[in-house]
């Protein structure tokens, strides 16, 4: 009843479903792990969920899928592909009084888990259990979190309370604990889908930090170098300017080459920052008593570490342009100085050329007096010849009369010829 599809309309509709988050039911463990990997060693994440599918004789994931989930018996495993990063989350169930004692990811082969493709960037062990009997903040922390300052808040709009402390416990993971008041299964999945998504891309954002840290000595650099070069121009003379422009030439390459490298971070750590301020706003946070919530400390934490990345980018940016402002007035100076080493050498060719006329027209003169020389002396020997046959003509006459006569032809034809060649 309709006409063909376009070819990418499935997967552009199929793309608002993309991850979607598994339910929860409480209680329950989660660990999340999220794995960095260059992008020549991309797809082997796939590769090692086919390689466990096949352990536990389960349907492995497709070739090209971004997310897969599937129960294992002991765990349940979902599976993300991301730009940059692959993320493995594990589900199993707990008991209310367990939380972090035995962590979901003990229940997963550690052969295969050591031998998972990249490098951790996150790595967190997630508790749900049921809000029992009121405990204060401080007997909570030091229960589960060695007594180390908590943040948190109420979420999904007073159905649950998130606590963590956003630290690296012994393990290597952090640690986050939902106390579900009142969560439904889908709900507990999107919520904890979005604490795992905050934790995970802070982590991805503040990636740009150390970056922007080793471009600042660079930027310094080059700074003093481009003033260096502007004091020296001002006083400089024709010979110093090939000198100067090949400095700015190489420094306008150096920061090219950097730029272009940081380029790339520091775009994704603006696209990562503006998804945990969504996630965070998402979490419909309520403040509770004594602890800062996720978005009171997270933005007083991670904003001015994207506020030195974007600093850098732009005054990367600057100094590219100041860069190039300064190369192309020096070029404009240098193409000044040849125009008028051209005019001189234009000028000196007209000098050249007039001489060269001057004395093509005393050649010709002199061309002209030998030719009517040679020519007058052979009217000579044809009248004396003539003399010797009977013919009574008087040579130096007739040689006499022949001189102006032979040089006016001459002439003639000298300025003739001059016509046809400038023609």
């Amino acid at each position: 009843m309709l006409p063909p599809n376009d070819p990418r309309r499935i997967s552009l509709n199929d793309e608002v479903h993309a991850r979607p988050p598994d339910p929860l039911l409480t209680p329950c463990r989660l660990s999340c792990l999220a794995l960095l990997s260059p992008p020549r060693q991309r797809g082997e994440e796939r590769h090692a969920v086919s390689a466990l599918c096949q352990r536990f004789g389960i349907e492995p994931p497709s070739p090209s899928a971004n997310h897969y989930s599937a129960d294992f018996g002991p765990f349940r495993l979902v599976f993300e592909m991301h730009t940059e990063f692959a993320r493995f989350t594990f589900v199993a169930p707990a008991n209310d009084d367990d939380a972090f004692a035995e962590p979901a990811v003990a229940a997963v082969p550690r052969d295969w888990l050591t031998a998972l493709p990249g490098k951790v960037i996150a790595a967190t062990h997630v508790v749900l259990v049921r809000d029992g009997a009121e405990t204060s903040h401080e007997e909570t922390a030091m229960r589960f979190f060695r007594g180390n300052q908590l943040i948190g808040s109420t979420i999904a709009g007073g159905a649950a309370i998130a606590l963590t402390d956003l630290r690296i416990h012994e393990d290597g993971f952090g640690r986050i604990l939902v106390k579900d008041r009142s969560l439904t299964s889908r709900q507990a999945g999107r919520m904890v889908q979005r604490l795992l998504e905050i934790d995970t891309y802070r982590m991805m954002a503040l990636l740009a930090l150390p970056v922007a840290r080793e471009m600042l000595p660079f930027l310094a650099q080059c700074e003093q170098e481009l003033t260096d070069i502007a004091e020296a121009f001002v006083g400089s003379s024709e010979q110093d300017e090939p000198r100067l422009l090949n400095k700015l030439t190489a420094l306008e390459a150096a920061i090219a080459g950097r730029s272009s490298e940081s380029y790339f971070r520091f775009g994704a750590a603006a696209a990562y920052y503006e998804l945990v301020q969504r996630r965070i706003t998402e979490l419909r946070e309520d403040r509770q008593h004594g602890l800062q919530t996720f978005r009171d400390f997270i933005e007083r934490r991670l904003a001015p570490a994207m506020n030195t990345c974007r600093s850098v980018g732009r005054r990367q940016e600057l100094l590219s342009s100041r860069v190039a402002r300064a190369t192309q007035l020096l070029s404009t100076r240098v193409d000044i100085t040849r125009e008028r080493q051209n005019q001189d050498v234009l000028r000196s060719m007209d000098r050249r050329a007039a001489l060269q006329l001057r004395l093509q027209s005393t050649v010709e003169g002199l061309s002209v007096a030998a030719i009517t020389y040679y020519v007058v002396g052979l009217v000579g020997y044809a009248t004396k010849a003539l003399t010797s046959v009977g013919i009574a003509i008087n040579a130096e006459i007739a040689m006499g009369v022949s001189i102006p006569i032979t040089a006016f032809l001459m002439v003639l034809g000298v300025r003739k010829i001059r016509r046809l060649v400038h023609g």
